[in-house]
């Protein structure tokens, strides 16, 4: 699941997470590739 925009204030990730999606199919995709690999979620 790529994320362009996350405009909630806890994170949309976090909501993802809670609904049982894994952080490995989760990226931050409003980040760029070079942070993207410190976060704990995927990268692409």
């Amino acid at each position: 699941m790529w994320i362009q925009r996350d405009g909630i204030e806890a994170g949309i990730a976090a909501d993802l997470e809670e609904a049982g999606i894994p952080k490995k199919h989760i990226v931050l995709g409003f980040r760029p590739p070079e942070v993207q690999k410190h976060t704990g979620y995927a990268v692409a």
